[in-house]
């Protein structure tokens, strides 16, 4: 009797282990299937981002691991390292350094795994096969336009802030800044006051990327508020009064414009100023509110979010996803997906922030 209800017990047991090892081939204890790469939690852009990414996937039979890498390429690459483990089989990577992300693109490449750049494109390989963008240069040429718009008569003093020149997006606003701007410094509406290689070379149109490369790294932010900060005051301590006075900005995202917005504003020879930025960031937002940041390009993530996941979920469904058009990261065109930008200043921050459902008024003073 004991021998058969052992048997039997056996029999039970290895039934349950053929079913669990069933169980995660299928998928319903596997890893995730779409791995996503951030590039740090240190800017309250990208832990929108996150949030918005879990959001989206809510409903659907995937599942999705987010990881930072905290401004490190190193880390990036172990973050994509550590996730082809767990066998995903698509990747969201916005590198932090589109050269360097490279390196993990091949990796994931290597796997058999569908790589998708979100929002920065990793250049310099072959192994991306999809990218989800704002327009870039639109986002640039909106800023410059809101400065454009702003000034009066000439001589208006122009300060030029940018991005980290290992981000290539940083390139793309530059350069569409620069097409809206020029102009407007050749005719002497604008005279630059902070960059020797931007007045070297402000009476060409078109820069090529090693002439944007030298304004940038004259004018880099390095996406960092202290930076921002140290570079405004190093530059309002080597002009004179004269230079200072009604003064325009040209700051490449909110964070930024922030530190720099605070600095000149401390500065009893600035009169005043009209500062630009990106990604509607809430304490920019209530920066705008309050009439010390002027405008912000509203990037809604929402809908980037929406596109890249639409991508993933396409692929992992067999599918081919959809694209709008294509951006050379030096080595192939990329097929791309673009979403649409909106300016923001304090006219319409009702409109397209708190009515689009996108922050809730509760969360900002002074709201008309």
């Amino acid at each position: 009797m004991n021998k058969k209800w052992s048997a039997l017990l056996m029999t039970m047991v290895m039934i349950l282990v053929a079913f669990v090892g069933c169980s995660s081939e299928n998928g319903d204890s596997a890893g995730p299937e779409i791995g996503i790469v951030l590039p740090t939690r240190d800017e309250p852009r990208w832990v929108q981002d996150e949030t918005r990414f879990k959001e989206a996937l809510e409903g659907t039979d995937y599942s999705v691991e987010i990881l930072f890498s905290q401004g490190s390429s190193a880390t990036e690459l172990q973050n994509v390292e550590s996730l082809l483990t767990k066998g995903i089989e698509v990747l969201i990577i916005c590198p932090h350094d589109g050269d360097a992300a490279a390196a993990a693109a091949e990796a994931a490449k290597k796997e058999g795994v569908t790589v998708i750049s979100y929002d920065r494109l990793i250049t310099g390989t072959d192994a991306v096969d999809y990218y989800v963008t704002f327009d870039s240069v639109a986002v640039g040429e909106a800023q410059g336009q809101y400065l454009v718009d702003q000034a009066s008569g000439t001589e208006n003093p122009l300060y030029l802030y940018a991005g980290a020149a290992s981000d290539n997006n940083a390139f793309l606003f530059f350069e569409g800044a620069w097409n809206v701007l020029q102009p407007k410094i050749a005719d002497g509406t604008f005279v630059i006051k902070n960059s020797e290689e931007a007045i070297a070379l402000q009476e060409k149109a078109v820069l090529t990327r090693e002439e944007m490369g030298k304004i940038l790294n004259q004018v880099t932010t390095n996406w960092d508020f202290n930076e921002a900060k140290n570079k405004a005051e190093s530059h309002l301590t080597a002009v004179g009064a004269a230079d200072k006075g009604d003064v325009f900005i040209l700051a490449p995202n909110d964070g930024t414009a922030r530190s720099i917005a605070d600095t000149f504003a401390s500065d009893s020879d600035v009169s005043s100023y009209v500062i630009t930025g990106q990604d509607a960031e809430k304490a920019s937002i209530q920066y705008i509110i309050d009439g010390i940041q002027s405008m912000t390009v509203f990037k809604d993530v929402r809908s980037l979010v929406t596109d890249s996941i639409g991508m993933a979920l396409a692929v992992l469904d067999g599918q081919s996803p959809s694209t709008t058009g294509s951006y050379n990261n030096g080595v192939k065109d990329v097929a791309a997906k673009q979403t649409e930008v909106i300016v923001v200043n304090q006219g319409n921050v009702k409109s397209a922030l708190i009515d689009s459902g996108y922050y809730e008024a509760s969360e900002f003073t002074g709201l008309e």
